[in-house]
């Protein structure tokens, strides 16, 4: 990462965390839960000093994103993507936050928030703007979908990202009317298979196409 203002709000967002703990600590119950079911009904609470090691979860991402491609072999092609990189770190960054703020809500104010929909919708979201995002993303050994054969041929990259992008947006636009409509056990079914089952056929078709360029 170069751009001074991203570096500055990629931070910002993987502090909140910290700082929303810090501002919560005083008004915190003596157990806090931190799972739940598929219906949103808690499975574990935990004591609230679990929640410093959920938002330093959030710093460690913020260094693996701005240093980690430097120790990319490929690390000159992230100048090609460099604004598609930041955008997703901010985006992982920002999900991050919201999955503390809903813990934190739920331990301050217990069941105001459907928890297994809240994550399920942000979740939804993330995945149609990175499905978005992916096409742009160009060859590197962290980000994006790294076939062996996308990664011996810039061509196949390309159409894996694309066609990844495409399972993700699907993905994210089935999740968000599902998690709205349908009981929690079909949402979370077919977002599975969906997702699953488009991989499977993205990792298939690069394979395939890798294979028609060689024999070309």
């Amino acid at each position: 990462m170069k751009n001074k203002k991203i570096i500055c709000l990629m931070w910002l967002l993987a502090l909140a965390p910290v700082a929303m703990v810090v501002l919560a600590w005083p008004h915190l119950p003596q157990q806090v839960p931190f799972n739940w079911n598929l219906n949103g009904q808690v499975t574990k609470y935990v004591s609230p000093t679990a929640l410093w090691g959920l938002a330093a979860f959030s710093p460690a991402l913020a260094i693996l994103h701005q240093f980690l491609p430097r120790f990319d072999p490929k690390r000159k092609n992230y100048e090609k993507f460099q604004r598609t990189y930041e955008v997703m770190a901010i985006l992982v960054m920002l999900l991050m936050a919201v999955v503390m703020a809903i813990t934190l809500s739920e331990g301050l104010w217990p069941g105001r928030i459907n928890v297994g929909k809240a994550i399920c919708l942000a979740i939804g979201v993330l995945f149609l703007l990175l499905g978005n995002l992916m096409g742009k993303v160009k060859s590197n050994w962290f980000m994006g979908i790294r076939t062996p054969w996308s990664l011996s041929d810039p061509d196949v990259w390309n159409k894996t990202q694309r066609l990844g992008g495409w399972v993700f947006f699907l993905s994210g636009g089935l999740l968000i009317p599902l998690t709205l409509l349908a009981p929690p056990t079909v949402t979370f079914g077919v977002f599975f298979v969906i997702l699953f089952g488009g991989i499977a056929l993205t990792y298939y078709k690069s394979w395939k196409w890798f294979q028609e360029k060689q024999g070309a």
